[in-house]
């Protein structure tokens, strides 16, 4: 499947100038530096401070704008247009998700830096990080495209919330009462913790190797559920 970078970037700078006019959408980057001042001084509870920050983040900011964004487009019925057009599959998705993808690194990089934590491999956080956006991205796609309007794509934030922030901490504080949400550890938000909380000396490359990977094979999943759900769009229209 061809990838045009021209048209790609027109759908880019189409989203960056809506995303500029929508406050109740901008205003979402203010959210994870809010958190970073709130829980700056974790102290020995900063890994978990920060897997809290981001995702948190990850979803109230990554997912909820690209929602938001998709969804607008099906409210205004600009999506079918945009369907007609030469661009590709690929141009539309990536077009889209850079937005979000740009904002989100440069927020939670602050965020980063506010809370001042520093990583046991700078590498392997850089990576987690940019995979779970990727994941998150497509999250927020797949909401889009269950959407109708703005509302919708608002509610539809609340169950992944559920399922990939609430759920898993959940599950580690009743895992011993109730074996099955065991299975709640190889969600990606808590990969995501155990990678934070790895320490800097005295630690085995398995240890990062095993969240990263499986941080992967969720993002490959969903994002090859996104784009299968907007080929299935383009047919319905």
């Amino acid at each position: 499947m061809s990838i045009s970078l021209k048209r790609a970037g027109a759908i880019f700078v189409k989203d960056y100038k809506e995303f500029s006019r929508n406050y109740a959408i901008s205003i979402m980057l203010i959210f994870p530096i809010l958190f970073a001042f709130l829980f700056r001084n974790a102290g020995p509870l900063l890994p978990g401070a920060i897997g809290l920050v981001l995702n948190l983040s990850f979803v109230i900011l990554t997912s909820f704008a690209q929602a938001c964004l998709i969804a607008e487009e099906k409210e205004r019925n600009t999506l079918r247009s945009l369907m007609m057009t030469p661009a590709t599959i690929m141009d539309v998705l990536i077009g889209k998700s850079t937005l979000v993808f740009a904002m989100s690194a440069v927020v939670l990089a602050i965020a980063t830096y506010i809370l001042g934590y520093e990583p046991a491999s700078i590498w392997a956080f850089v990576a987690a990080t940019a995979l779970s956006i990727i994941l998150y991205t497509a999250a927020g796609t797949i909401c889009g495209l269950f959407s109708k309007t703005l509302f919708d794509a608002s509610l539809s934030i609340i169950p992944l919330s559920i399922v990939f922030t609430g759920a898993p901490y959940g599950g580690m504080l009743l895992a011993d009462d109730f074996p099955i949400l065991k299975v709640l550890e190889y969600t990606p938000s808590i990969q995501l913790v155990h990678l934070l909380d790895i320490p800097h000396t005295g630690f085995a490359a398995g240890q990062l190797f095993k969240p990263l990977l499986i941080i992967l094979a969720w993002t490959i999943v969903l994002s090859i559920v996104s784009v299968v759900m907007y080929q299935r769009r383009l047919r319905d229209e």
